[in-house]
């Protein structure tokens, strides 16, 4: 025990002074048993420490290597106050730790990186995935996760192909996910609405609409919804699986913020299917980088053979599955989440002090978000809400319109701004908060 602790602070402190540089290579395992006078087991103890804890990294048939410092990236900074990106903070990107990872990913793999692959994902992957899914309530067998290019190709490929229930019709909330319900336009599939506030959505309504709609499935965000940031109560979630179930409706359940919320107490909908009528959809875009275009589905045992023949090679790039892979079982990923979602919970937080700083003349109704990225900025329906954005736009503040969240024919619309703190500094949320109660004060005005 005192050889392997021996070991750790001495490396721990060379890396701190200095003398053992980022890149650099460690002595092999058994030049550092003759080195510290120790077996070579205590000493690959003491590697696979420091590794867990992210102080070095390892390649096979190469060796152990000090992990890079973490850089700040700066992102374009032109005085823009940016509440209209949903793309993560590049100042949070975890660059050097996956980095690492592709690395590793390429020694591991080798050739078969050059290869199409399994068409259902990674085995790997989807293995790492089940532990994975599990810490969220989402219990399943790998044969039941399908690893996608991206959330969107998951959505497509759900969209079109059949439904053991044989029905046709796509259930959406009014508002919802845009390149999902312009995909739906786009391909004249039959399409129905719920409508959804930020206080949320009529049970009753949807019972009647699960009965006599002719619905295949409902597409929902029940957690950090798409535009209006909210999330559904433990009630409206155990309702939603209890009518799936009894009418035999399924439902795609989007979970695409799912590492950005708070996990305590906090289950997706598919925690209580006790009927296997929810899919359950996972991105890993949010949490690293767009770029990354993984996305995660577990499918209830009858639709497998058909998504898989709808989905074709739609599968995501081998050594991007790979990497992932090594990011999630090395630890990196889940310390990379709790990174990124206390400053986003940070951000909110300031949003909402800004809020009740400059809104005191009760302009704005705004949704009680408290972690996510997106919240609702609701106005009175005498504002020209496109004039609103415009003109922040010249103050050098972007919003996005709610108007672009329905459907094109669809006339029961809230008038809001759709607000993100992803890319919105600490330091000028403030700022950007006070334009926008300006340009709304300005609107009633005019």
């Amino acid at each position: 025990m005192k050889k392997y602790s021996e070991i750790l602070a001495d490396i721990e402190q060379k890396r701190a002074e200095g003398e053992l540089r980022p890149g650099q290579k460690l002595p092999s395992v058994r030049q550092a048993a003759d080195i510290y006078g120790c077996s070579i087991n205590t000493v690959t103890r003491a590697y696979a420490e420091l590794e867990k804890r992210h102080a070095i990294y390892s390649i096979p048939q190469s060796g152990y290597y000090i992990v890079e410092d973490e850089e700040e990236v700066a992102g374009i900074d032109d005085g823009v106050i940016d509440f209209a990106s949903s793309s993560p903070d590049l100042n949070v990107f975890p660059y050097r730790d996956f980095q690492h990872c592709l690395n590793k990913a390429i020694d591991t793999y080798k050739y078969h990186l050059f290869t199409y692959g399994n068409p259902k994902g990674l085995d790997a992957l989807r293995e790492t995935l089940v532990k994975h899914l599990a810490d969220d309530q989402v219990f399943a067998k790998a044969q039941q996760i399908a690893v996608t290019s991206g959330i969107q190709q998951a959505l497509q490929t759900l969209a079109r192909m059949p439904f053991p229930n044989g029905r046709t019709a796509v259930l959406v909330e009014q508002p919802s996910y845009n390149l999902y319900l312009k995909f739906l336009e786009a391909e004249g599939l039959p399409v129905k609405s719920i409508v959804r506030t930020a206080g949320g959505i009529d049970l009753q309504r949807l019972e009647e609409i699960f009965r006599d709609g002719d619905i295949k499935c409902f597409y929902t965000m029940s957690r950090h919804h798409n535009p209006l940031g909210t999330s559904y109560g433990v009630r409206e979630k155990k309702t939603i699986a209890r009518l799936a179930a009894k009418y035999d409706v399924y439902v795609v359940e989007d979970d695409f913020m799912a590492d950005l919320g708070d996990r305590r107490g906090f289950d997706p909908i598919f925690a209580y299917d006790q009927s296997g009528h929810v899919v359950y959809l996972k991105s890993f875009s949010k949490i690293i980088f767009p770029g990354l275009r993984i996305g995660a589905v577990v499918l209830p045992e009858p639709l497998l053979d058909s998504f898989h023949t709808y989905n074709g090679q739609n599968v995501a790039a081998l050594l991007s599955q790979a990497a992932l892979d090594i990011y999630i079982k090395n630890g990196m990923y889940e310390k990379h989440r709790e990174k990124i979602f206390r400053q986003y919970e940070s951000r909110i937080e300031i949003l909402h002090d800004a809020v009740k700083t400059y809104n005191d003349a009760g302009l704005l109704e705004v949704a009680n978000v408290r972690s996510g990225v997106y919240t609702q900025f609701k106005m009175p329906q005498a504002v020209n809400l496109e004039r609103v954005v415009d003109r922040l736009k010249e103050r050098g503040v972007l919003v996005q319109s709610g108007k672009q969240f329905y459907l094109s024919d669809y006339l029961q619309r809230e008038k809001f701004l759709r607000i993100s703190i992803s890319r919105a500094r600490p330091e000028q949320i403030h700022e950007g908060v006070k334009a926008v109660i300006e340009e709304v004060k300005r609107g009633i005005n005019v």
